[in-house]
């Protein structure tokens, strides 16, 4: 009978493991470039992870990445607007190798590192 249980209870981590992890999005973070805000396409060159007194957000890498934001945009969960130069966090899918934001997160004009 334990055994039984043990085995349930293994089953069903094991499935809420596997459902979290193909939910999962990727994260992506730098400096907005362009924001077209007719075609909701967002621009930003990408930055690294490594953080310095002089860069608190990060190194650019020279990357720069396009974001489709129109579904972020239609379920509001996108910041205050983004423009050049502020540093934003997205969170995103690619579907058919296209990258489409979930989040928009403009960290310049939010201002969370003061917290």
């Amino acid at each position: 009978m334990k055994t039984r249980i043990l085995y349930c209870i293994a089953a069903l981590v094991l499935v809420v493991g596997l459902t979290i992890s193909a939910n999962a999005s990727m994260v992506s973070h730098g400096k907005c470039v362009s924001f077209d805000e007719a075609k909701n396409i967002l621009v930003i060159e990408e930055y690294d992870l490594k953080t310095t007194p002089e860069n608190k957000f990060g190194q650019p890498t020279g990357k720069q990445s396009t974001y489709d934001c129109a579904d972020a945009m239609s379920k509001r969960m996108v910041g205050p607007t983004p423009r050049p130069g502020d540093i934003i966090r997205i969170a995103y899918e690619e579907k058919g190798g296209q990258k489409i934001a979930i989040r928009v997160m403009n960290v310049t004009r939010t201002d969370i590192m003061k917290k």
